[in-house]
């Protein structure tokens, strides 16, 4: 499913225009954005949890030549889903594998 996809299900369900629902998505994805960027974290109760996880720095190694590589501290995104999320989800897929 695309983004494109989403903003169709939405305003079909909101009877909004695609452009207004567009807007409000891309509202939605950018608030996301700065609140990590700015080290926020973000809770969505009954859908999920999005945080900002430090990777130290480490050596690795280049897997195509074998070299030894410094890779610096950085930092990632991360989205872990709630419990109720998970189970909806897997009721989902176990009712469509019966039916």
């Amino acid at each position: 499913m695309t983004k494109a996809d989403i903003v169709d299900r939405v305003a079909l369900g909101t009877g909004l225009t695609k452009l207004e629902t567009e807007a409000i998505i891309e509202g939605f994805f950018k608030t996301v954005i700065e609140a990590l960027r700015e080290g926020k974290g973000i809770e969505i109760r009954g859908f999920g949890t999005y945080k900002v996880k430090k990777k130290r720095a480490r050596q690795a190694r280049n897997p195509k030549t074998g070299d030894q590589v410094f890779v610096p501290e950085h930092f990632v995104p991360t989205f872990k889903f709630s419990k109720d999320f998970k189970d909806l989800v897997d009721k989902g897929m176990k009712s469509n594998k019966n039916g």
